[in-house]
Formats: C-alpha cells, structure tokens, sequence
C-alpha cells in the first residue's frame, strides 16, 4: 500500500494547460478563425422590443412622478426608438370615476434610455371619453 505524503500548507497542484494553437499556425483553418473572432467581438444589445420598451417608459415615468402607471395608451416605433404614451393617476378621490388621470408622453432611443417625457394632458376618469 503506497504511503501519503502529507500536504504542504500552501501547495498547489499544477495540471498541464491544453496547448492552444497560435494564429500563425498554418494548419488552423479561415473558419476557425472567423469563429474565435465572433466569441471575441463586443456583442451589441438586440435592439429594443415593444414589449420591454412599454415597460422601460413605465419605470422611468413611476421613476420621475413617483406614482404607479396605470398603463400604456399608445406605443409607436420610431427610427431612433420608441414614442410611448404611459396614463398614471395623479390624484386618487372617491368616487374613483372621479381621479384625475394624466398621460406622459416618453421618447426612448434604441436600448430603452430615457431621450424626454412630459405630461400631455389632465383628465378626470369618468371623463376619459371627452378628451380629444
């Protein structure tokens, strides 16, 4: 039975490193190389769906006023990125037909960054079918 020895305080195990191939080898190919390339690039972020776009002008509206969106009344793509329409209750009363609702219009660019908001118009619930 073969004896141990006893570990020293500090000792690493060194393992063989896999030998990796240089770009001046001539026997790795073109395709090899455009692969390593694409896992080496920067990856840009997929562009911007409605979907996170809508949530991203919500969370910047609730950000700036402090209050909760109620939801998304328009959405509309853009070339540089979206246009968003967020309603939020700005003030709370009862009847709750008659709170009063304020739309925020919100630019974002392509990665969902705020560009600009502001409040486009003040309308009471019940009333919401008046506005023009």
């Amino acid at each position: 039975m073969p004896r141990e020895r006893p570990r020293e305080e500090g000792h690493r195990e060194e393992r063989p490193r896999a030998r990796t191939h240089e770009p001046h080898e001539s026997h790795e190919s073109h395709e090899s190389h455009e692969v390593r390339d694409r896992h080496e690039r920067p990856r840009r972020r997929p562009a911007l769906d409605a979907r996170d776009a809508a949530r991203s002008a919500a969370r910047h509206v609730a950000g700036l006023t402090g209050r909760t969106p109620e939801g998304v009344t328009s959405l509309e793509r853009r070339e540089d990125g979206w246009s968003i329409g967020i309603e939020i209750v700005e003030t709370h009363r009862i009847p709750d037909s008659t709170d009063i609702l304020a739309e925020y219009r919100v630019e974002l660019d392509g990665r969902g960054e705020l560009v600009s908001y502001r409040r486009t118009e003040r309308y009471y619930r019940g009333r919401a079918e008046d506005r023009t």
